[in-house]
């Protein structure tokens, strides 16, 4: 028994440098995000002279106000349909393509999978500029479509790379039996590979739709009209000539935040496992 003792003594020991590095991750994590609600909360002069104390008054009538000036019902309306479209987008195009080099055996298939992890790599600012010039003479600046094609070809590379790596996973044996039953390339990839790569398209959706919600750059630049801008843009309606009202940007900021955040910890597991078993092979 006292060896036993012994054993489980340095077992727990072994284990509270972990507990440490984890705590302290999630302060790290945690604390700005405290921060920013309990800004949010304070008139600008209060947060200037106390940046990190807890609010002397709660000022509820921050949220309300950061709604009406930021125009946030227009601008979230415009986020959701840019981001559930490109989501739609990237996916099909990234499951299809996904597929393709993973079960189609092509020729050059490795090369293409390299070209999508270069893709992922280059910056996108680097042609925005010839991009923006391109957009002008189609007609698509200032339309959500224009925006789509650009966000829906800057993240299918990911998710064509992380889609392949996900169905490279699934046994064979599956492929095999279906195409013994006569199943055709199409039926094999609709009823056998996309609903075991659901946690991977999952994942893969999440991450699209956190890059499309909070992107800010090509949203700014292609979008000047106010009726059409997203979620992202809002915060410029808080930055006056000279100054800025810090309580009503922090609120905006919360607002902003919200729903990724809610959506992220609802779907969190399935988040992380299709992630994780989407890096088995690649």
């Amino acid at each position: 028994m006292g060896r036993l003792n012994i054993f489980g003594s340095g077992r727990s020991q072994s284990t509270l440098p972990n507990y440490i590095i984890l705590i302290l991750l999630a302060l790290f994590a945690a604390l700005p995000i405290l921060l920013l609600v309990s800004n949010s909360l304070k008139s600008t002069s209060e947060i200037a002279a106390s940046p990190f104390s807890v609010p002397r008054e709660f000022l509820w009538s921050n949220y309300g106000e950061a709604f009406d000036k930021g125009n946030y019902a227009v601008t979230i309306r415009n986020s959701a349909i840019l981001t559930i479209s490109t989501i739609a987008g990237s996916l099909t195009v990234a499951g299809l393509a996904a597929y393709a080099l993973s079960r189609l055996k092509l020729k050059g298939s490795n090369v293409l999978s390299f070209y999508f992890l270069v893709g992922i790599g280059v910056p996108a600012q680097l042609f925005i500029i010839p991009l923006f010039f391109m957009w002008k003479q189609l007609s698509l600046v200032n339309t959500h479509v224009g925006l789509i094609i650009i966000y829906t070809a800057l993240q299918s590379p990911f998710a064509t790379y992380l889609l392949r790596s996900y169905m490279l996973s699934i046994p064979e044996e599956f492929v095999d039996a279906a195409k013994i039953d006569g199943a055709s390339d199409w039926q094999v990839f609709r009823h056998i590979i996309a609903p075991l790569t659901g946690p991977g398209f999952l994942t893969a959706g999440l991450v699209i739709g956190l890059f499309t919600w909070n992107e800010f750059l090509f949203a700014v630049t292609f979008l000047p009209e106010k009726e059409f801008k997203p979620v992202a843009t809002s915060l410029y309606a808080f930055q006056g000539r000279f100054s800025r009202d810090w309580g009503l940007t922090n609120a905006g900021s919360v607002i902003m935040m919200a729903p990724v955040l809610i959506l992220f910890l609802a779907l969190q597991r399935r988040f992380i496992e299709g992630l994780t078993q989407g890096g088995l092979k690649a």
